[in-house]
């Protein structure tokens, strides 16, 4: 007669075969950033899975551990106890260069900061990971125009960021992080400095993306609007997560 555990049923285009691995998992996870003279516990045990192809919105009040648990899931901060597994590896066993080729390769960021060179055209500011990874400039020409043009973009990419709107960056900022590819992208108030027409429209395209795609996002943000194109939500307080909500994809 279903499922009589009290909790919301996935929705059925989200519901995991036995055989499905997390793409990311964390076990107990705490976090305590220790001053010297204060220790903060940013995180008390979180545990979490996320599915290949899922868009998760973390939310909660300013404070709670939002950022903190995005940054130790992706590898840009160390767990002070507990386990994170991306893939079924296990993220502190990586040595420092594996992790970083693993971002590398396998990871895109997005943050409300737009973090564009402002010397650098949109085409040159997307291709810049591809070439710091080695990749010939040709080859990271033409992907970084191909990502471009995902964005909507295509006709932009010799205008530099500040001859751009802001919701122009921010989609200049995504096709950066998708051009290698990525498995995971992690997104942290990609919305922030958008109003909320334009923050519409990045979202669109988001979701445009995670489904056409079938990558894995997972999206810090305060604004229930945006949390509501997630498949899931995962609402923080005081470093754990204290509910799950499924709004399903409007």
């Amino acid at each position: 007669m279903g499922d009589r555990t009290g909790a919301q049923a996935l929705p059925t285009g989200l519901r995991p075969k036995a055989e499905t691995q997390p793409i990311v998992k964390a076990v107990g996870v705490h976090k305590t950033y220790d001053t010297g003279k204060v220790r903060v516990h940013a995180l008390r045990g979180v545990d979490l899975s996320i599915l290949p192809g899922e868009m998760v919105a973390i939310m909660g009040p300013s404070g709670c551990g939002k950022t903190t648990l995005l940054n130790v899931l992706s590898g840009l901060d160390e767990i002070t106890q507990g386990q994170v597994l991306l893939d079924g590896v296990v993220l502190h066993e990586m040595s420092d260069r594996k992790r970083t080729r693993y971002r590398a390769e396998k990871m895109g960021f997005v943050f409300q900061a737009f973090n564009l060179l402002p010397v650098l055209s949109a085409v040159e500011n997307v291709e810049l990971p591809l070439l710091v990874a080695g990749a010939k400039p040709r080859t990271a020409r033409e992907r970084a125009h191909v990502a471009l043009s995902l964005v909507g973009l295509e006709g932009e990419a010799h205008k530099r960021p500040m001859e751009m709107s802001g919701g122009q960056q921010q989609r200049v900022t995504i096709a950066r992080a998708l051009v290698n590819s990525p498995a995971i992208v992690w997104a942290d108030e990609p919305t922030g400095n958008l109003d909320s027409e334009t923050s519409g429209e990045v979202m669109d395209l988001l979701c445009r993306l995670n489904k056409e795609k079938g990558q894995t996002f997972v999206v810090v943000t305060h604004d229930i609007a945006v949390g509501r194109r997630a498949d899931r939500i995962l609402r923080m307080a005081d470093g754990q997560i204290v509910e799950e909500l499924y709004p399903g994809r409007s």
